[in-house]
């Protein structure tokens, strides 16, 4: 009987998994006040909602590798992290890589590595942790989210990118950008020369 209960146990949070995807992606789709092919821009009335928008990403965009967070300090970049670590089964605390610069997270269906570039002065110096950091990533076939990516000197085409900026009600303006060259045989990273 027991192994019974554990599989109606597993389908049943499997079901509740797929009904809080459709419910999130709705509330979402509901709240969009912009949608083209190019962006989507989401308003967001509190951090919660910004954790559950990383949520939406990892389980809209399953093969994500890289993915590039913009905004200025505060605006949620890793309250987003926080949500797309839960959404891939990752349950210790995500906290910001500002002082440490990278976090590994290796416990989810996949490994996050999450590396925040704010305090490094120069290019080269975040050029080199970020192509280290890229390099495990790709070993361990995980996702490498990345803060302040305007520190690096270095094409991104295949990244996917995310702005989130303060808005005037107090919330947050949200817009996913998809990669600029979609090649899935290309190298991700060229340093700018």
């Amino acid at each position: 009987m027991i192994d019974g209960e554990e599989t109606e146990t597993m389908e049943k949070s499997s079901e509740q998994q797929e009904n809080k995807k459709r419910l999130l992606g709705s509330m979402f789709a509901a709240r969009s006040i912009a949608k083209q092919s190019t962006d989507s821009c989401w308003l967001l009335k509190d951090l919660e909602e910004t954790i559950q928008l990383g949520e939406i990403v990892a389980h809209t965009i399953t093969d994500l590798k890289l993915l590039l967070l913009q905004g200025p300090l505060g605006a949620g970049k890793t309250s987003f992290v926080k949500g797309f670590a839960r959404a891939i089964g990752i349950a210790e605390p995500i906290t910001s890589p500002t002082f440490s610069l990278s976090q590994h997270y290796p416990s989810g269906t996949r490994p996050l590595i999450h590396v925040d570039l704010y305090r490094l002065e120069t290019q080269n110096a975040a050029n080199e942790l970020f192509l280290q950091e890229e390099e495990e990533a790709k070993t361990l076939g995980g996702v490498l989210l990345v803060e302040w990516p305007e520190r690096l000197s270095i094409q991104l085409p295949d990244a996917w990118k995310i702005h989130l900026q303060h808005h005037d009600d107090g919330g947050r303006l949200a817009q996913l950008f998809p990669p600029s060259i979609p090649d899935k045989n290309s190298s991700t990273s060229n340093v700018e020369g």
